[in-house]
């Protein structure tokens, strides 16, 4: 879910998106992706994007969305209200780090079939 009270406030006082990543000591394209929500903001950011900015973090303060990622049939709940086992780890990682390791994965699961294949084919040979 993008941040939109986040995004206008930030537009509205003319900093740009590199302004607030050196405020929360990051790098633009991750700040980039927590702006349009595709990484969470964490509470210590929000009160850091509030001070740089001079507002209050109930001003710029938008939820997170539960988010569902399909890997291999099982579904991973990246929601905030799961606290336990293996899901309270899924939620410190970006949708788009997980989303980019289960597009590695499926292409090493191609190169192994491929090699399985030739390894066959030396085989027979």
């Amino acid at each position: 879910m993008q941040k939109e009270k986040l995004r206008l406030l930030r537009k509205r006082k003319g900093y740009t998106q590199k302004d607030v990543a050196d405020a929360i000591a990051t790098d633009v394209s991750n700040y980039s992706r927590k702006e349009s929500g595709d990484v969470r903001i964490i509470k210590d950011e929000w009160e850091k994007i509030a001070k740089f900015l001079n507002v209050s973090v109930d001003e710029i303060y938008e939820e997170d969305e539960p988010k569902v990622i399909v890997n291999n049939e099982h579904p991973v709940f990246n929601d905030n209200a799961v606290s336990t086992g293996v899901m309270t780890q899924f939620n410190s990682i970006s949708t788009s780090v997980i989303q980019n390791l289960q597009e590695y994965i499926g292409l090493l699961k191609k190169e192994i079939d491929r090699l399985n294949e030739e390894v066959q084919e030396l085989k027979k040979k």
